[in-house]
C-alpha cells in the first residue's frame, strides 16, 4: 500500500503542467522563471506575499519562513489570527486575503498563490487584486485544468491529480525546489538579479 502510495506521489510531481501566462513552457522554464520572478522582486526591494488556506496555508507558511531564512527575501503570509477573524467575521472569508493586499501591495512585490482546486474564492479574490495593482503572480493549483486561479497567473504550476494530498505534497515539493535550487545555483540568480537592478537601477 505504502509502495503504491509512493509511486502516486511520483506521478503527482511529474504530471505538473507549467504555463506562463496561457504558453504552455517546460518544467526548465518554469524554474528559470520562478527564479526571475523572485529574483526581480529582491532586486526591487520587494516582498513575496504566499497565502493558501488550510494545508496549502501551511505550504504557503513553509514557503515564507524558506524565503526569509534561506533567500535572505522579505515576505509575509497574513496569517495573523486577530487579522483574519476580523476580515472574515466584518467583510467576509472570500476577502481576508484581497482587503488586506489592497492596502498593502506594490508594483515592486510578487504574490505567491495556493490552491488545490484553483476555486478557492479568497484566494481567487486575492489574485484579482494582485493583478489590479500590476504585482506579479505565481500561482500553484490542481484538479481542473481550466480552474480560475490557473488562468490568472503571469507562472501557473498546475498538479493534474484530484487528490487533496497528493496535489498538496506536489505544490510542496514544486516550491521546495525552487528555494532548493536557488541556493545550489547562487551565481545564476545574482546574475538574475544584477539584471534588474541594471534595468530598473535599484540599488539594494
Amino acid at each position: 500500500m505504502f509502495s503504491s502510495r509512493f509511486q502516486d506521489l511520483a506521478g503527482a510531481a511529474s504530471s505538473c503542467v507549467f504555463t506562463k501566462k496561457a504558453e504552455k513552457i517546460d518544467e526548465n522554464q518554469a524554474l528559470k522563471e520562478a527564479f526571475r520572478l523572485v529574483a526581480k522582486t529582491q532586486a526591487l526591494n520587494g516582498i513575496v506575499y504566499v497565502i493558501g488556506n488550510g494545508g496549502s496555508a501551511g505550504i504557503a507558511s513553509h514557503f515564507s519562513t524558506d524565503l526569509i531564512k534561506s533567500l535572505k527575501i522579505p515576505s509575509q503570509t497574513l496569517y495573523d489570527s486577530n487579522l483574519m477573524t476580523c476580515l472574515g467575521n466584518d467583510l467576509g472569508y472570500e476577502n481576508v486575503f484581497s482587503y488586506p493586499l489592497g492596502k498593502l501591495l506594490k508594483s515592486n512585490d510578487l504574490l505567491v498563490a495556493i490552491s488545490s482546486s484553483g476555486k478557492s474564492p479568497n484566494i481567487v479574490n486575492a489574485a484579482h487584486q494582485a493583478l489590479s495593482k500590476n504585482v506579479q503572480l505565481i500561482t500553484l493549483s490542481g484538479f481542473m485544468q481550466d480552474n480560475p486561479l490557473r488562468q490568472l497567473g503571469d507562472l501557473n504550476f498546475w498538479v493534474d491529480r484530484c487528490d487533496y494530498g497528493l496535489v498538496e505534497t506536489a505544490h510542496f515539493f514544486l516550491l521546495h525546489t525552487i528555494i532548493d535550487l536557488w541556493n545550489k545555483t547562487p551565481a545564476t540568480v545574482e546574475e538574475y538579479a544584477e539584471i534588474f537592478r541594471d534595468a530598473f537601477s535599484v540599488k539594494n
